[in-house]
């Protein structure tokens, strides 16, 4: 995917380059203007589906990645748009944008704000893409698409001081590199060996999370009788496990 993605980029650095010298310049306010309305245009045409609008601004060579790392073309993404389902509702607003100009470029990075009416819920929700548009007679269009979720902390539950000292203990990588637990006010405290001590909160019991970490999970692990016996360092489902010592 992302041997793709840089081929793709080094063919319009290489075609630009054919046309004129390379001169990165800040973009002009029209520019800015224009790819921001035409950016909304699209964002607004995700909850009913206009494929019209997409249609016209992607160009026929478009890679799109999506926040779940599916890469599609332009073909394979005008057949996913599709309008919401009944019971949901939604939209999204552009919240920040960026934007840079190399000739016939412009490479755009904007963070969207979602408001999805659930049935009957509201969920908010930040996305960031990365943008390449290219400059054609028929004007801007899209080449290139990158978004990623942009991920908060979960909500942290409440244990009791009883439950939260019973992960206490000391827990091995290996023979050199340990952690030792210890309960706390609000979760537990872990000091691994040559780092510092981190504060790790309850999202549901035996699932901890560190503040501003919200790509990672510590996962206690339970024998068939209850008893905790090592826990898991899950990041984008993959574990490293440690087991406990006492």
């Amino acid at each position: 995917m992302e041997r793709s993605w840089g081929l793709i980029i080094a063919a319009i650095l290489l075609q630009t380059l054919t046309t004129a010298s390379l001169q990165a310049r800040p973009a002009t306010p029209a520019e800015e203007s224009e790819l921001r309305r035409m950016t909304q245009e699209l964002l607004d045409a995700v909850a009913p589906g206009r494929t019209d609008v997409w249609q016209l601004y992607l160009h026929d060579r478009l890679i799109h990645v999506d926040e779940n790392g599916i890469v599609r073309t332009k073909a394979e993404l005008l057949k996913e748009l599709a309008p919401l389902p009944a019971g949901l509702e939604g939209r999204i607003a552009i919240d920040s944008f960026r934007i840079e100009v190399e000739n016939n470029l412009a490479i755009v990075t904007h963070e969207d704000q979602e408001h999805l009416h659930y049935f009957g819920q509201v969920l908010r929700s930040r996305f960031r893409s990365t943008d390449t548009w290219l400059r054609t007679a028929d004007g801007w269009r899209l080449i290139g698409q990158q978004t990623s979720a942009v991920l908060e902390d979960p909500p942290s539950i409440k244990l009791t001081r009883e439950q939260l000292c019973g992960y206490n203990g000391s827990y091995s990588l290996t023979a050199e590199i340990v952690a030792k637990v210890q309960c706390s006010e609000l979760g537990v405290v872990v000091e691994r060996t040559g780092r510092p001590k981190a504060e790790y909160l309850p999202e549901v019991i035996d699932v901890f999370f560190a503040p501003g970490q919200p790509r990672t999970r510590r996962i206690f692990v339970r024998d068939d009788a209850g008893k905790i016996v090592g826990f898991v360092d899950r990041r984008e489902g993959e574990d490293v496990r440690w087991v406990k010592q006492n």
